[in-house]
């Protein structure tokens, strides 16, 4: 049984331009979370998109069989980092099943604020 989609897709994306608390536990941060539960590593392609530019990426990553990456999208540097206090959206392409979870961590004040969704996947 193939537990996921190859292909995902997440039309909310901010990172916060600033943060309260310890670095880096409680920085600001968008992260998609990814689940690869199949037999063989699953090579990603993740491309943000703009309201106002031409998409960045593809940001390559790998999730080995049996496994889960969290991959904060404030670490994504190559081709380039993607800004902060920017709306975004972004699209995960992998070659094998995957599933998608989008987290951000908002802690611009001392009550911090965590918000989780399912991405969409297809």
């Amino acid at each position: 049984m193939e537990l996921g989609k190859r292909y995902w897709a997440i039309a909310e994306g901010y990172i916060p331009p600033e943060s309260t608390g310890k670095f880096p536990e409680m920085e600001s941060h968008e992260t998609v979370c990814i689940l690869n539960a199949g037999p063989k590593t699953a090579h990603v392609e993740i491309t943000i998109y703009f309201s106002d530019k031409n998409p960045l990426g593809p940001f390559k990553e790998m999730i080995p069989s049996q496994r889960t990456r969290h991959i904060r999208f404030n670490n994504l540097s190559d081709p380039e980092s993607i800004p902060k206090g920017v709306d975004f959206s972004s699209t995960i392409i992998s070659d094998e099943p995957i599933v998608v979870q989008h987290t951000r961590l908002d802690s611009r004040q001392a009550e911090n604020a965590l918000l989780s969704t399912i991405a969409y996947g297809q």
